[in-house]
Order: C-alpha cells, then structure tokens, then sequence
C-alpha cells in the first residue's frame, strides 16, 4: 500500500464525518439565533404592554382625581 493511498482514504473516511458535523453545527446555530430573535421581540412586545397598561392606569386615576 502506498502512502498515497493511505492519505486519500484516510480524508475520504473523515470527509461525511466532518460535513455531518458542520451540517449539525449550522443547523443548531439557525435554532439558537431564531429563539434569541424571538425573546428579543417578546420582551419588546411584553415592554410595549406594559407602558401601554400603565398610561391607560395613569389617565383613569386622572379622571378620577377631584379638582378641588
């Protein structure tokens, strides 16, 4: 057996390996910035609320409130 061919089937042999693994890393990676995205956008919307809920309590305690 040459040295040549040891080579070759040693990189053949790691090659489905390797492109599993980059498969399953870019993969994993799609996942974990779309859940990020995505409790970015709920803590905004949850922000929003919340600011919302609080001059809507804000302007009936106004009405409220005796002017004398």
């Amino acid at each position: 057996m040459k040295m040549d061919d040891f080579w070759t089937n040693a990189l053949w042999s790691l090659t489905p390996t390797v492109l599993v693994g980059l498969v399953f890393w870019f993969v994993l990676r799609s996942i974990f910035r779309a859940d990020r995205r995505e409790r970015e956008a709920y803590a905004r919307e949850e922000k929003r609320q919340r600011a919302q809920r609080v001059s809507a309590a804000g302007s009936a305690q106004a009405g409220e409130q005796d002017p004398s």
